[in-house]
C-alpha cells in the first residue's frame, strides 16, 4: 500500500517524530525520479554521471540525488609507510567493490572520499604536505606560499562559537536509493572498515523530490518532524528556503573545479589531476523567520538580487551568464537599497570574469560558474550522530538546516566566494554590513555551527592519497 503523508502522520503527532525516524519513514513517500543511463566512470570523484536535466519555468535544472550522507572519521592506521600502504590497499578494495555494484549516478551511488589537513600533517611524519599542490593565485596575492588546502576559518557573519573541525577524512554518499547509502556506509565503516577508521560524525539529509509534481521531500520531512514554519515551504520546493538552487548555469561544468582546469593551481604531482577541494559546513536555517518576517518581494531580493520581477508561484529563477551581477552592480544595489542578494553577491567571485580555455581545449565562456555545489537539507541537530556530543552540542530535537558541501579549485577560491557573501568583494571592497544584517543576503536567518576544508583526490588516488612514492 502506498504511504501518504497523511497516513504517515496519522498515528502520532508530528512533533513526536525524531529526525532519524523521519528519514526512514518519509523515504516511502513518492517514487524515485526517472534517470538517464550512466555514461562511464569519470576520473573525478566529485562528478556524477547519469544526471537528469528538467525544464522548470524555462530554466534548465539539474535534479539532485534524493538522499545524502557525510561520514567523518579519524584514521586508525599507524602513520608509517608500511601501515598506510596496507590501509590504502584495503580501502581501495572496499571502494572498488562498491564501484562494481553501483554506477556513479544518482540512480546508483556517488562516493566521494575527501582528506583533511590533520591527516596530511600526520601521515608519514608530515612528509605529504610537501606533495600538496600550491595555489598560484593566492600565493601571488598574499605574497607567501599558499597550498590548495588550508585550515577552515570563521567568516564575518559566522558566530564566535562556530566549530572549526579537524577530521582526517570525510566520505560523501549520494543516491536516490537510501538502501544504497546504507550499504556503502556499512561496508566502509563497519567490519574491515572499522579497523581503518574511527567515525567522528554522521550527517544525513535530502533534496528535491518535487520536480515531477507534488510535495518535495524537504517539505514532507520538515512537516513530519514538526519544524516550526515547515507548512509555509512551497510544495514543490527543492530545499527548505523555497527557491531552486541547482539551475544548470548556477553549477560549474564537470571539470571546471578540477585543480588543473583554470590555471589557479601549480599541480606538481600529476597523480592529482582530476582532484579538487571540498568545503563542508553545517548551517542552521530559521524557517519561521524566513517565511513570516520576509514577504515574497524580500525573499526574492534576498535570494537573488533587488528588483527582479518573478511571480510568487515561480520557484526557479534564471541564473545564466546574462543574469550575472558585476561588482559595480553590487555596489549600486548597496548604495540604493542597502541590500545585496545572496546569488548576486557571490557572482563576482564565483563566475569567470573572462573566457577561459581549459588544458583539454574546453572553452568556458565569461560568466560560467566555477563551484560545484552538493549541499542538502537536514533535520540533524547538528548531526545525526557524534562521537563527541558535548563538543558538537548535540540535541535529539529535529532542526532545519543544511549540510553545505561545495567543490572549488582551492580553499582560497572558496574563501573568496564566502567572503563575497558577507559583502567583501574580490578586489577587497567591503560593503558596510553588520554581521548577519537583514540586507546581507541569507545571513540574517542562517547560523553556521561547523566548518572544515578537505582535499578530494581523483578516483585513482582516493585511498590514502600520495602515500606511495
Amino acid at each position: 500500500m502506498r504511504v501518504t503523508r497523511g497516513r504517515l502522520l496519522g498515528g502520532a503527532a508530528a512533533s513526536a517524530l525524531g529526525a532519524a525516524g523521519v528519514y526512514e519513514l518519509v523515504d516511502r513517500i513518492g517514487s524515485k525520479p526517472a534517470r538517464p543511463a550512466a555514461t562511464g566512470t569519470p576520473i573525478e570523484q566529485h562528478v556524477l554521471t547519469g544526471v537528469r536535466i528538467v525544464d522548470d519555468a524555462g530554466v534548465e535544472v539539474v535534479v539532485p540525488p534524493l538522499h545524502h550522507r557525510v561520514v567523518t572519521a579519524s584514521v586508525r592506521a599507524d602513520p608509517g609507510r608500511r601501515a598506510l600502504r596496507d590501509a590504502r590497499a584495503e580501502l581501495e578494495r572496499l571502494l572498488a567493490a562498491l564501484d562494481a555494484d553501483y554506477p556513479p549516478t544518482p540512480a546508483g551511488l556517488g562516493v566521494t572520499v575527501a582528506w583533511g589537513l590533520p591527516w596530511f600533517r600526520t601521515a608519514l611524519g608530515g612528509a605529504l604536505l610537501a606533495k600538496l599542490p600550491r595555489d598560484r593565485r593566492a600565493t601571488g596575492t598574499r605574497g607567501r606560499d599558499v597550498l590548495v588546502l588550508e585550515d577552515a576559518e570563521r567568516f564575518p557573519s559566522d558566530p564566535d562559537d562556530t566549530i572549526l573541525e579537524a577530521n582526517d577524512v570525510a566520505v560523501l554518499l549520494r543516491s536516490d536509493r537510501l538502501e544504497a547509502i546504507e550499504d556503502a556506509h556499512g561496508r566502509l565503516f563497519a567490519g574491515v572498515g572499522r579497523e581503518l577508521f574511527r567515525v567522528t560524525s554522521i550527517r544525513k539529509g535530502f533534496a528535491g523530490g518535487g520536480f515531477d509534481g507534488g510535495t518535495g521531500i524537504p517539505k514532507q520531512r520538515a512537516v513530519a518532524a514538526g519544524i516550526t514554519g515547515a507548512e509555509l515551504i512551497p510544495d514543490g520546493a527543492e530545499l527548505f528556503l523555497g527557491f531552486t538552487s541547482t539551475q544548470s548555469h548556477a553549477l560549474g561544468p564537470p571539470a571546471i573545479a578540477n585543480f588543473e582546469t583554470l590555471g589557479y593551481v601549480e599541480l606538481g604531482d600529476s597523480r592529482l589531476v582530476g582532484g579538487t577541494h571540498m568545503h563542508l559546513s553545517r548551517i542552521d536555517e530559521n524557517l519561521n523567520a524566513w517565511y513570516l518576517n520576509f514577504d515574497h518581494r524580500e525573499r526574492l531580493d534576498t535570494t537573488f538580487r533587488p528588483g527582479l520581477d518573478v511571480p510568487p508561484e515561480q520557484l526557479t529563477v534564471p541564473q545564466g551568464p546574462d543574469d550575472v551581477q558585476t561588482a559595480d552592480q553590487l555596489r549600486d544595489d548597496y548604495a540604493r537599497h542597502r541590500r545585496i542578494g545572496h546569488s548576486g553577491s557571490l557572482q563576482p567571485a564565483s563566475r569567470l570574469d573572462r573566457q577561459t580555455v581549459g588544458p583539454d581545449g574546453t572553452v568556458y565562456p565569461k560568466g560560467t560558474a566555477v563551484p560545484h555545489r552538493a549541499d542538502f537539507n537536514t533535520l540533524d541537530n547538528p548531526f545525526a550522530w557524534s562521537a563527541d556530543p558535548a563538543r558538537d552540542r548535540m540535541s535529539d530535537a529535529p532542526s532545519a538546516g543544511v549540510h553545505f558541501v561545495i567543490f572549488n579549485p582551492t580553499s582560497d577560491d572558496f574563501r573568496r566566494v564566502r567572503l563575497a557573501m558577507d559583502g567583501v568583494l574580490p578586489d577587497g571592497t567591503e560593503l558596510g554590513f553588520d554581521a548577519r544584517s537583514r540586507g546581507q543576503g541569507f545571513n540574517a536567518i542562517l547560523r553556521t555551527t561547523h566548518r572544515q576544508n578537505f582535499l578530494v583526490p581523483p578516483r585513482g588516488e582516493r585511498s590514502f592519497p600520495l602515500v606511495l612514492p
